[in-house]
């Protein structure tokens, strides 16, 4: 663009090469594709319009003005004559176009400029930003471009999108950060504006046009969620280049064309600056959407695909950040989540709403939860990471939000119009862990894996260090401000309503508006804790969202209680057994502790001995609960959130060990059953079995049978635990060295004598073998042996170990013998029996008589009388059996038979023998059954009886063990089993109980299973049973006989009878089960009950009749009626239920529901009802709507008008309601209710009406005023008495009675009584009148039912006292200046009574003037306010009655003081003067002093910066000699130098940059230093005291004002420094206590001296005062002078008050009640009028304005109007034209010049001369100039005419009036009644008060007052003697009190310690603590400028405190 490139960006804003005061604008012809790129410069004449400008453009472009284009700017403003000045300025852009709305054809460059804003400068100092406090800041910096976006799209409708896209794909350019949002977009020239630094939307003004256009402060929305959080115009700018080195900025807002591009670039600002060119200046390019042609750069290739998404939108602001720092790359990528929940975190409430995240609540979008905030990144090669904030659920706030249980809800209102919104959660503890979330910014807890097992954990604070509050500013959090807490919700320093840990598991968040500060980059805030917790911040809980006002901190702690109570669940600890002490834990943590035997956990129980498993403990504990311990001293069962248990270890046989941990780690997730399978385990560690082989052969088999001498093999053994693991010691870590394993062989010969070693050898572990035995041979005896391995423990032998044998094998073998030469019968194992196989054991012996075996083969034979016997085998070895041997034949009988048995072995020397055995019979075989046909019939409901036989296999009867029958019958269900038992016979009869089958009605057949369970291989036996139906008793039937018909009625029916009526005729019928018909017998008849009657007809039962039933006569009782029968096989019952009916109607009932009394005048509260009744009583249902018409009541004095009668259909009852009487005398009333036939009486009482009027007893005529001198009594006493409206009395109790009157009219009563009696009386007693003058009223009213009852009005006319001082007058020079320190200007001061005369005669010891600091609580003189009295009067004081305050001090601080005057009245009533408020101003500059004195430093000259800091943060400001900040107008500056101690001493340290002196400004009375530091390797000797003396060198001063000097300690050891810092600190804290102590001792001492002075005086002023009396002959006793002295000013004040008894005129116009000061009253009051006759003519002539109420302000008249509905005129004194009120000093009109024009007659006077004002006189005068004018009275109405007729021909005459009532009018009109004034009776009270009488101020009275104040002042000074003589006392004893000696010797001890420390560190030991005394702030005792002896007293009371209170 050549035109472009002429100039740059700066060329248009220069003033070279163009003429003076022409501008410069470039052009851009867009019309067409053919236009030119480039713009055009053109020069435009300073005073040019817009048709000469457009023809400059043709000229310029080239075209014909004829030509149709429109001019805009970039904005597409289009420019016309009207706008052309203010839009066409220097260096502005403007297109050619063919319409406002072309799409731009080809991009163009906007030249901007965008210098800094002034706040730059101004408010750079104010934070640095992003001093990240330990975090990572990026997260903050991303959020400063969220707010922009929030703010941009504040007024989209529908949702609102910000895009976070991190663009790290390699193959898409160089990794960018963009943030794009669907706001409202940006013109270009909020684009230049957004880039202009520190331009805020408040600061923008004149051309500049806000990114923020239209700004409005937003309307209060919950949270204050209002976006409006882009404020500062900095954070956007920090942000981008803070994340990156460039930014590009593409906006479009939503009404253009065009997209705005702005490129800002780190190396851009370097290449402008290497150049010398502007560097605040740049271009915007504006272009069409979706044009990327100038994207060239390969870097940034990732904007074409950005740039193309523009098309499908309307409007939006992309910030696309390149150059992005590598860290931030690397953080953004490895913490995606981190830093995503952040940012969750920092806008929690902007994306879910103000209740934030309840994962409870649904999620419909609304107005809150329409921000979706997405982040995603691109990475090449992997898939994109795409979050929406939404989503995430583990930020800290919706951790805190649903963790929580409840919630408190406040508000807090601080001054102005800050509101913070606060919530604060509670997060219980549940059974093992507190819910409070952890922070991973902010670790609270150790973890679990570091606690000691040992250590004692009583409890953990679930908040840690953490403080409770998160603060939120516009919904936004800032992140590095919180809250601590308040007062209110603090931990209290005593046990409150909830456990203290209860305090650490809230947690809360602060949601403020934009009324607080923050700082710019949002990071903190200014001034918000200090804010709230200034004690004028009024805090309110929320409650349903409205605002209550109570006691905050206690609805706080009721709260946490409740939350406690509720959702804390705690263990509980049962089974109590005692306190012990734990000697195994520190001695601090020994005791007390409970011991308990069970707990409930988490709804388990723990007890003592159940098997249990720890967690997070190294190693975990497997064992059996012991105990557990709770700390403290508890009594019972107890609950609480932790203790510990005591643990035995298990299996026991390892560890013997007891463990105690905290019960928090149990297991609770662990069965018993897996603890019990480890415990298993474990033992299985133990050696449980031996392996034993055999190596070389041999190997001896257990009860191996061994020819006598063979050997047995060498042994190899191993010991084996369960595991199959070899072990040779034993297990287990707590045995140090484990025990030893040995094996013990021993070989034992078992014989008849017993038991004979044979062998016994010992092994111990070897090498080549675990264990060894060797051979072993000779063992030669016969018998039988044992060889023993035992293992056994080294040392000890023991073959047990935990009580458990240890490992044993024994094998057992025995010596053979020869072979068998006979054989003899071993032990047989009888019974035998039939067919059951048996065994013949054979021994054999050889020929030696030792027992031997069999080894040949031998068959065996075996023979037997009558048997048939053969067998299976004979076997051989050791144990020769012939095997199963079978015996079959007859044995007669179950006892058997006995045989011979032959046994015959051929081959053997002697080889046979007999066997004799006895046979029984076999098993069962067979089961027979008789009767042995196959069908069996039987009737139903008998048993049928069967013979059975059990036979072996020979048919032998046969028994056995178990031997049971069972016959089991089949066909249909329940029949029963028959069983038998045949065990000892073998043959019985099978039989049972009766078969019954129900219903049964025909012949049925049935199957019998004959069988024996015990024996399955024999065959059941079947029968078939034919049933027939039985001839018993199966049904009974009740019949009602209604004429020929017979009704059933069924079982449990319910029949419905008349009530009182007799059921006859009821009969039964009985069928069996075949449905046939019994007739009944006298033996059935004696089986049949009934349970309505004892007696029953046996007769009527043999005919089937049943007794009658008798109906019960009430509907309510229902009758039960049952018929039984009962006989041997059946239990049969038929009932059913009579419910009686109603009868026929007989009476009417009325029922009164409700109280019996009706009050006159009102209806009766409850209803009647009304019903039909029977006989009986029963209600019958007889109404119906047409019925209604015939009721009637009646009754005496009965007010039918509101008589309501209604039916109840669900009652069918009648209500009436609405009873009223006629108002008569009260009694009891009849009530006569008819209704057809029927009628019936209700008699309810007639009481008074309620209460509605209040009616005098015993008063005067309430029409006239009662006279009465102020503060004296009234005559009669006021008794009022209760009555309804018709004048009867209401005996009502307990009525309040209240009088209204003006607050300026008081009342004391003789009797206290206010409420009525039982008779509705009360008697208020007699009042004594205190008021100012004038007619007052006074209204009786009662309180009753919430409603007032107005009484009668009282008139009371008050007369003035003129002894009564009302008021004190104050006259002082009210232009003198007051400077600390200096003397006040004279004060003058009077004593005004109520006639606005001095009172004179007056004490002067009654005078007084106090003096206190004013602060903004208290408007009221505090306790120790200063006291002064008045001076002597001098001789040229000629004013009488004035007393002076001369010379007084002013205070030495500056401030806003009070002064008012007092005058002591009498003993209990002080009268002040208005209050003077003075402001006392600094005094001279007089030396420089810090306003925080700092710390003592120790430095070193080291690298370390921190080690080299000698200040930080040093404020230094210039005072007066008194301390008062001054010299604020004063400019310099303050240097500091460093010196040593000797002023020769030239080695001293230097300051950085190797300076001896530095300057700091000094501006407007202050100097700031925010850091002076040493230089490194800085001069100066080691452990040396050196002093920073900081000189003022200030111009406008003269003389040289007093330097500050701060002394430092220099070491050249940074250990050493270090070590002498923490000295320096100690030090400095003990120079504060000490100061503390002796500012205690110096003002206990002047304390002291005081009070003795104070005793002086008081003794000095009571002699003084009692001479005195003595001059009125009044002796003084010596006791009881108190009573003495009261007794005399009592009867002084009655005769005072009967001079102020006396009538005059008042005003008896009730005024208006003064809600504000802005209120003056009614006209009628504000004057006073002392002649009777004016006063009656001037109220007449302003008759139609005295009811006016006159305001200050028109708001307070406007408000009085809207109160009285426009009822009530007012008069508003800002509304008056001023320039016409009259002259009050103007001379009458007959005087011209000062000169008498002519002699009037009628003594003329101003009428407004006439008035006296007793209060706001100023107002008075405007508002009745304006009413009266120049109105002028006169004595009669010739003088009047006369006066006119003259006045006339001099200048104009105003209205005249006259003393006899006549009015002549301005326009001279006079006559009529209009003009004539009424009697002053017929002005209805509507009058001008009158003043008090001057005649009553005699000099008797004076004399009198003034005795009477003496007495009263003697009777102040005895108090005031007593009271200091007590003071005195008490301060002497206190002063020898142990805690005030303790403190004297802990001052010495201190200053002891301060002397040793200053030795350490070198400093002068004379300096002791002055030089901190001198530096330190002095401790003020008191705000006034002399202390008095109160407050020096009240400071003494303060520093009697405990030790623990001092610093140490």
């Amino acid at each position: 663009m050549a035109a472009a490139g002429a100039g740059g960006p700066s060329a248009g804003s220069g003033d070279a090469g163009r003429p003076d005061g022409c501008r410069t604008v470039y052009l851009f012809d867009r019309r067409g594709k053919e236009s030119e790129l480039g713009d055009r410069a053109l020069q435009v004449a300073e005073r040019a319009d817009f048709a000469g400008f457009r023809a400059s453009v043709c000229q310029t472009i080239g075209i014909s003005s004829e030509e149709k284009f429109v001019i805009t700017t970039t904005s597409r403003k289009e420019i016309t004559c009207d706008n052309f000045d203010e839009i066409v300025k220097d260096g502005v852009t403007l297109y050619l176009l063919q319409s406002v709305d072309q799409l731009l054809l080809t991009a163009t460059k906007e030249r901007i400029d965008f210098l800094p804003h002034y706040d730059t400068l101004v408010k750079s100092g104010m934070y640095e930003y992003y001093a990240s406090e330990g975090q990572n800041p990026l997260p903050f910096a991303l959020a400063e471009l969220i707010d922009n976006s929030l703010s941009a799209t504040s007024r989209n409708v529908g949702v609102r999108r910000i895009q976070i896209k991190l663009l790290f794909d390699e193959t898409q350019g160089k990794p960018a950060v963009a943030v794009v949002d669907n706001g409202r977009g940006m013109t270009s020239k909020q684009l230049n504006n957004w880039a202009v630094y520190r331009l805020s939307k408040f600061t923008r003004q004149g051309d500049f046009e806000s990114d923020h256009s239209g700004y409005v402060r937003p309307v209060p929305v919950p949270r204050s969620l209002n976006s409006d959080i882009s404020y500062f115009g900095v954070g956007g700018k920090q942000a981008v280049f803070f994340v990156g080195q460039s930014a590009r900025m593409i906006s479009k807002p939503a009404d253009s064309q065009d997209v705005h591009e702005l490129v800002l670039s780190k190396e851009d600002f370097e290449k402008k600056e290497k150049n010398k060119e502007a560097i605040y200046s740049g271009y915007i390019r504006n272009r069409k959407p979706a044009d990327s042609v100038h994207i060239t750069n390969d870097d940034e290739r990732f904007l074409h695909s950005l740039i193309i998404e523009e098309k499908e939108k309307d409007s939006f602001t992309a910030v696309v950040i390149t150059g992005v720092q590598p860290e931030h790359i690397q953080y953004l990528k490895n913490y995606f989540h981190l830093w995503t929940r952040q940012l969750t975190h920092i806008y929690h409430y902007y994306i879910h709403g103000p209740k934030g995240n309840e994962v409870r609540t649904s999620k419909e979008v609304g107005p809150f939860n329409n921000i979706d905030i997405e982040i995603s990144m691109f990475e090449k090669g992997k898939a994109p990471k795409i979050v929406n904030l939404r989503e995430i659920q583990d930020d800290m706030q919706t951790l805190y939000i649903n963790t929580a249980s409840d919630s408190f809800e406040f508000k807090a209102h601080v001054e102005g119009d800050g509101v913070v919104e606060g919530i604060i959660r509670y997060h219980p503890f549940l059974y093992d862990r507190e819910t409070y979330p952890d922070d991973p910014c902010f670790p609270s807890k150790l973890k679990d894996e570091d606690d000691d097992d040992d250590c004692l954990i009583l409890e953990k604070a679930a908040r840690g260090k953490r403080p409770i509050f998160e603060c939120f500013w516009n919904g936004r959090l800032i992140p590095y401000t919180s809250v601590e807490d308040f007062d209110w919700c603090a931990p209290p320093k005593k046990r409150g309503l909830a456990p203290i840990e209860c305090y650490n598991r809230i947690s809360g968040a602060l949601f403020t508006n934009d009324k607080f500060q923050v700082s710019t980059n949002k990071l903190t805030f200014m001034d918000l804790e200090l804010k709230l917790k200034d004690k004028n911040t009024l805090f309110t809980r929320i409650l349903n969202g409205q605002e209550q006002r109570m006691k905050i901190d206690r609805e706080f702690a009721l709260w946490l209680k409740d939350c406690h109570e509720k959702y804390d669940k705690q263990i509980k600890f049962t089974l109590f057994k005692g306190i012990i002490t734990r000697s195994d834990l520190p001695s601090k943590k020994q005791g007390p502790w409970a011991t308990y035997s069970a707990i409930e956990w988490d709804g388990k129980i723990y007890k003592a001995g159940q098997l249990v498993k720890t967690i997070k403990t190294l190693p975990l504990f497997y064992g059996s609960i012991v105990r557990f311990f709770l700390y403290g001293d508890h009594d019972g069962e107890v609950y609480a959130t932790g203790g510990e248990v005591q643990i035995a270890m298990e299996p026991q046989a390892l560890y013997d060990e007891i463990k105690t941990v905290p019960i928090a780690k149990l297991d609770r997730t662990v069965a018993e059953k897996t603890v019990r399978k480890y415990v298993e385990d474990e033992m299985a560690r133990l050696p449980d079995r031996l392996s034993v082989t055999w190596p070389e052969g041999d190997e001896l088999l257990p009860n191996e049978i061994r020819s006598a001498g063979t050997p047995i093999g060498a042994l190899r053994i191993e010991i084996l635990n369960k595991k199959g693991e070899a072990m040779q010691k034993l297990p287990g870590t707590s045995h140090g060295g484990s025990k030893k394993l040995l094996v013990e062989l021993k070989v034992i010969l078992h014989t008849s004598n017993g038991n004979k070693e044979i062998i016994s050898h010992i092994s111990q572990h070897g090498g080549k073998w675990p264990y060894w035995f060797k051979k072993m041979e000779n063992i030669q005896k016969l018998g039988n042996y044992t060889l023993k391995l035992q293992v056994v423990l080294n040392e000890s032998n023991a073959d047990t170990y935990a009580g458990r044998p240890l490992p044993s094998k024994a094998i057992k073998f025995s010596v053979k013998e020869g072979k068998p030469e006979k054989f003899s019968f071993g032990l047989l194992d009888p019974p035998f029996r039939v067919g059951v196989p048996f065994n013949i054991p054979l021994e054999f012996q050889d020929e030696f008589g030792h027992t031997t075996q069999l080894l040949a083969d031998i068959q065996p034979v075996l023979e037997a009388s009558g048997l048939a016997l053969h067998y299976e085998e004979i076997t051989k070895g050791p144990n020769c059996v012939i095997r199963g041997v079978t015996a079959k034949g007859p044995v007669n009988s179950c006892q058997g038979k006995n045989f011979n048995l032959k046994v015959i072995l051929p081959g053997l020397k002697e080889d046979s023998q007999i066997l004799k055995i006895r046979l029984l019979p076999g098993p069962p075989h067979q089961l027979k059954v008789k009767p042995d046909s196959e069908i069996l019939v039987i009737e139903n409901g008998t048993a049928f009886p069967f013979q059975v036989e059990v036979v072996d296999e020979s048919d032998n009867i046969t028994c056995q063990p178990k031997l049971i029958i069972h016959c089991k019958f089949l066909g249909v269900p329940n029949l029963p089993v028959y069983v038998v038992d045949c065990s000892s016979s073998g043959t019985s009869i099978l039989t049972g109980s009766a078969i019954q089958v129900q219903n049964i009605k025909k012949d049925q057949t049935l199957k019998a299973i004959i069988e024996i369970p015990s024996c399955k291989d024999v065959s059941p036996v079947e029968k078939t049973i034919k049933l027939l139906p039985s001839s018993h008793v199966a049904r009974l039937q009740i019949f009602s006989v209604e004429g020929q018909k017979a009704i059933q009625i069924k079982h449990q029916d319910e029949v419905n009878w008349i009530a009182g009526d007799v059921m006859r005729n009821l009969i039964f019928q009985m069928y069996d089960e075949g449905e046939r018909e019994i007739n009944i017998t006298p033996a059935l008849a004696e089986k049949i009950k009934v349970n309505w009657t004892p007696e029953v007809n046996k007769e009527h039962l043999l005919q089937g009749l049943l007794p009658d039933v008798q109906v019960p006569t009430s509907v309510k009782d229902m009758r039960y009626c049952q018929v039984s029968f009962q006989d041997d096989h059946v239990s049969l019952e038929s009932a059913f239920t009579v419910r009686p009916l109603p009868d026929d109607p007989k009476h009417l009932k009325c029922e009164l529901k409700g109280g019996k009394t009706v009050q006159m005048g009102q209806e009766l509260q409850g209803e009647i009802v009304i019903i039909v009744a029977d006989q009986y009583g029963n209600q019958i249902s007889a109404f119906s709507p047409d019925s209604l018409s015939a009721l009637s009541v009646a009754g005496v004095g009965l007010d039918n008008s509101n008589l309501k009668t209604t039916l109840q259909e669900n009652t069918q009852s009648i209500s009436v309601r609405g009873i009223k009487f006629i108002p008569g005398p009260p009694g009891n009333k009849d009530l006569c209710f008819t209704w057809r036939e029927f009628s019936d009486f209700i008699r309810v009482q007639l009481i008074s009406g309620p209460p509605a009027k209040l009616l005098l007893i015993d008063w005067p005529e309430l029409k006239e005023s009662i006279p009465v001198i102020n503060g004296r009594q009234l005559q009669n006493s006021l008794i009022v008495q209760l009555c309804d409206q018709w004048d009867n009395p209401a005996p009502v109790s307990n009525v309040k009675i209240n009088l209204v009157k003006a607050n300026n009219l008081k009342l004391t009563s003789s009797n206290l009584q206010h409420k009525t009696d039982e008779k509705g009386r009360a008697n208020l007693g007699v009042f004594t009148v205190f008021a100012p003058r004038g007619e007052h009223t006074m209204q009786v009213k009662a309180v009753y039912n919430k409603s007032t009852i107005e009484g009668p009005t009282i008139k009371l006319m008050i007369l003035p006292d003129p002894e009564k001082p009302i008021r004190l007058n104050v006259k002082y020079d009210k232009d003198a200046s007051f400077v600390a320190g200096g003397v006040f200007t004279d004060f003058m001061v009077s004593v005004i009574s109520e006639d606005d005369s001095i009172i004179k005669n007056i004490n002067p010891a009654r005078i007084s003037m106090k003096m206190w600091k004013l602060s903004s609580s208290m408007n009221r003189p505090p306790a120790n306010a200063e006291t002064f009295s008045c001076n002597k009067i001098k001789d040229n004081d000629k004013e009488d009655g004035c007393f002076y305050f001369r010379e007084k001090i002013i205070p030495n601080k500056v401030g806003t003081y009070c002064i008012q005057f007092d005058f002591m009245m009498d003993k209990a009533n002080m009268l002040n003067s208005e209050q003077v408020i003075i402001d006392v101003l600094p005094n001279e500059p007089v030396k420089l002093v810090p306003d925080v004195p700092p710390a003592t430093p120790a430095v070193s000259n080291v690298r370390s910066v921190a080690s080299r800091t000698l200040v930080r943060d040093l404020h230094l400001t210039i005072t007066d000699n008194y301390g008062n900040h001054t010299g604020v107008n004063l400019t310099g500056a303050i240097v500091a130098t460093i010196k040593g101690f000797n002023e020769e001493d030239t080695d001293t340290p230097l300051f950085m940059g190797k300076l001896r002196t530095l300057e700091f400004p000094f501006v407007n009375g202050s100097a700031e230093i925010t850091s002076l530091v040493l230089a490194e390797n800085s001069p100066g000797r080691d452990s040396t005291e050196y002093f920073i003396v900081f000189e003022p060198r200030l111009s406008p001063l003269l003389r040289t004002l007093e330097s500050y000097s701060l002394p430092f300690m220099f070491y050249n050891d940074v250990k050493k420094q270090q070590q002498m810092a923490a000295l320096t600190r100690e030090k400095d804290q003990l120079s504060k206590s000490i100061i503390m102590y002796r500012s205690l001792f110096e003002a206990n001492k002047q304390l002291l001296d005081e009070m003795k002075c104070q005793v002086e005086e008081a003794k000095l002023k009571e002699a003084q005062l009692r001479n005195e009396l003595k001059t009125y002959n009044i002796d003084i006793p010596a006791t009881q002078q108190i009573p003495h002295i009261e007794g005399l000013l009592k009867r002084k004040l009655t005769e005072q008050e009967e001079l102020k008894k006396k009538p005059r005129r008042s005003c008896t116009l009730p005024n208006y009640t003064k809600g504000s000061g802005d209120v003056l009253g009614k006209i009628a009051h504000l004057a006073q009028i002392e002649d009777d006759r004016a006063a009656m003519v001037i109220s007449w002539h302003l008759a139609s304005d005295m009811d006016c109420v006159v305001t200050l302000t028109t708001d307070a008249a406007r408000r009085i109007y809207d109160e009285t509905q426009g009822r009530q005129q007012v008069l508003p004194l800002d509304s008056i034209y001023r320039k016409t009120l009259p002259d009050w000093k103007r001379p009458l009109p007959h005087f011209r010049n000062g000169k008498l024009h002519f002699k009037p007659f009628g003594d003329p006077v101003f009428a407004r001369d006439l008035l006296t004002f007793p209060d706001n006189i100023e107002h008075c005068e405007t508002v009745f100039g304006m009413l009266l004018g120049d109105t002028i009275i006169l004595d009669n109405l010739d003088a009047a005419n006369h006066y006119r007729k003259e006045v006339v021909k001099i200048t104009h005459c105003p209205t005249l009036l006259t003393r006899d009532g006549d009015r002549i009018r301005s326009n001279g009109k006079f006559g009529g009644l209009q003009n004539k004034a009424p009697p002053m009776d017929k002005l209805r009270g509507m009058v001008f008060g009158a003043p008090v009488p001057k005649q009553c101020l005699i000099l008797g009275e004076q004399i009198d007052v003034s005795f009477a104040d003496l007495l009263q002042q003697y009777r102040t000074a005895v108090c005031k003697l007593g009271s200091v003589n007590e003071d005195l006392n008490g301060q002497l004893q206190y002063l020898h009190t142990p805690d005030m000696k303790k403190k004297k010797q802990e001052l010495d001890e201190q200053e002891k310690s301060l002397k040793l420390i200053e030795q350490k560190l070198g400093m002068t030991p004379t300096r002791k603590c002055n030089d901190s005394l001198r530096h330190s702030p002095k401790v003020e005792l008191t705000e006034c400028p002399v202390p008095s002896k109160r407050m020096r007293r009240e400071s003494t009371r303060q520093n009697r405190r405990p030790k623990g209170d001092l610093p140490n």
